[in-house]
């Protein structure tokens, strides 16, 4: 542990939320673990019409503990790692694509956004776009979807049940929309959340945009979770990990 540990040790009294180590919510050791070789990552059924899923890694371990502390407990320092790893996932999915590329975050009910203070994929889809317009990346992030009034609680929903309770649950915002006309005009357009689990909601924010005439070509994530279903046959891997499997087709 570093004097810097140290010090947020003493003063805050803060853990590592991988390991527990004291000192910073990440430490050096657990934050150079973060996964670094995203892929595929199809939910098993496939949502008919979703565009390649992309992930960091798979929703176990450090990743998910960085979602669960950003999101349910708000620290807030865990939002840049959780970026970079979307940022990888984002590079990953729209590797040679000529033009301006714009990242969506999925939007988050209302409810959830005012009992924890804050939108955590909003702030870490943003953070992503900074993260690549460093490197060089024609990319900017747009808050362009909102929830509509009514959409359920997502946890312990099986898929069919997910994809009832989201189906026309999003919609596009008409002033942001206008605002991004004007601003990146010719954009392809990226669906980003924390965790891809049975793809309901990534296929409601992607029918959402494609409703308005927009390109999405792809869907990045943080973390995929495992499947839950059979394996599928016709799926070859390319990777040990069974929740980064490439699907054969594009759509």
């Amino acid at each position: 542990m570093d004097y810097r540990d140290a010090v947020s040790d003493l003063l805050l009294g803060g853990r590592c939320v991988g390991c527990e180590a004291p000192g910073r919510p990440l430490c050096r050791a657990c934050e150079a673990g973060l996964p670094s070789s995203p892929a595929p990552a199809w939910p098993t059924p496939v949502p008919p019409g979703l565009v390649t899923p992309w992930a960091a890694g798979s929703y176990d371990g450090v990743p998910r503990a960085l979602v669960l502390a950003l999101k349910e407990r708000r620290v807030l320092a865990l939002a840049r790692p959780l970026a970079g790893l979307l940022a990888q996932a984002v590079a990953a999915a729209t590797d040679g694509l000529a033009g301006p590329v714009v990242l969506v975050p999925v939007p988050s009910r209302s409810a959830s956004v005012r009992a924890r203070g804050h939108d955590p994929t909003a702030t870490v889809t943003g953070l992503a776009a900074t993260r690549l317009r460093a490197r060089g990346a024609d990319v900017a992030a747009y808050r362009l979807l909102r929830s509509r009034p009514g959409v359920l609680d997502q946890s312990g929903l099986g898929a069919a049940a997910r994809a009832a309770n989201l189906a026309g649950s999003m919609a596009c915002r008409p002033h942001a929309l206008r605002a991004l006309a004007r601003r990146v005009p010719r954009a392809r357009f990226v669906v980003c959340d924390d965790v891809l689990t049975t793809g309901s909601t990534a296929r409601e924010a992607q029918r959402a945009l494609e409703s308005v005439g927009l390109v999405v070509v792809a869907v990045a994530t943080v973390a995929a979770t495992r499947r839950r279903g059979p394996p599928d046959p016709a799926m070859h891997s390319e990777t040990s990990d069974p929740c980064l499997s490439p699907h054969p087709g594009t759509d």
